[in-house]
């Protein structure tokens, strides 16, 4: 149930398992999660073609909203660069005293000039279904707070350590 927004995959498309991660980029536990454990189910589960993710944007914020709007920018070809460079860099952007020019600031790395950068987030359209996506989230799925990851349809809230996520992929039918 991605919404008007079709998710974003990486991992086989005939992956056994798919992880789905409600997140916002300005939310630490997220970032540590992106930091510190998806690399290794990455490693361990995705590249194998065991695994498939998606992350779902789930603005906690206009700052978020911002951000799922500008990896959604030219088609969302950089979307998954775009998310882990803010995700990495949380604690210089997210937290600044002015975090939408050190957003943009940081961005010009993924090649947003500032034309671009206010381009995307003057799109209305877009705006509109990244909180659309969230806003389902919140009604059909009951997630207010973030992260929230489903693993193969089963919610598991917070941040799973990626020991965690062996046992539950260990578990499942392969």
């Amino acid at each position: 149930m991605a919404g008007p927004l079709s998710d974003i995959w990486i991992g086989a498309s005939d992956a056994k398992v798919t992880l789905i991660e409600y997140a916002a980029v300005t939310c630490s536990h997220c970032a540590a999660f992106h930091d510190r454990t998806l690399p290794a189910i990455r490693r361990r589960w995705i590249d194998t073609g065991r695994v498939r993710f998606a992350l779902r944007g789930f603005p906690l914020n206009p700052l978020d909203t911002a951000a799922f709007m500008l990896a959604r920018a030219d088609g969302g070809r950089h979307y998954y660069a775009i998310t882990d460079l803010l995700f990495e860099r949380q604690a210089t952007w997210a937290f600044a005293p002015n975090p939408l020019d050190a957003m943009r600031d940081l961005l010009r790395q993924a090649g947003f000039d500032r034309a671009k950068f206010d381009a995307v987030l003057a799109d209305q359209a877009l705006y509109d279904h990244v909180n659309r996506v969230q806003a389902r989230a919140m009604e059909e799925l009951g997630i207010h707070a973030t992260p929230t990851l489903f693993v193969n349809n089963a919610r598991h809230e917070g941040t799973l350590t990626a020991e965690a996520f062996d046992e539950i992929i260990i578990k499942l039918p392969a």
